[in-house]
């Protein structure tokens, strides 16, 4: 699993070691897709209140996004039209 990219994909070990090629997972880093995004570093928004300020505003519209989309995901699940 690597920590260093936003997002990252993460396989589980099969039971003889070997990882698993039907299970998978995908670790997400919120705060490094938003700081990649806007291309800053973490030491940027410890040292600046403007950056830090941006960051939580770029942060809260990633959590808005991402909630919205799993809304609609789940209300497409449920109310199945076919």
């Amino acid at each position: 699993m690597r920590f260093d990219r936003p997002m990252s994909h993460a396989q589980l070990d099969g039971p003889d070691g070997a990882p698993d090629p039907l299970v998978e997972h995908l670790v997400q880093r919120p705060l490094n897709s938003v700081l990649a995004f806007i291309g800053r570093t973490i030491d940027d928004v410890v040292n600046d209140p403007l950056v830090k300020n941006q960051v939580y505003g770029y942060y809260k519209l990633h959590r808005h996004i991402r909630r919205a989309s799993e809304i609609r995901d789940l209300e497409r699940q449920w109310n199945r039209t076919a």
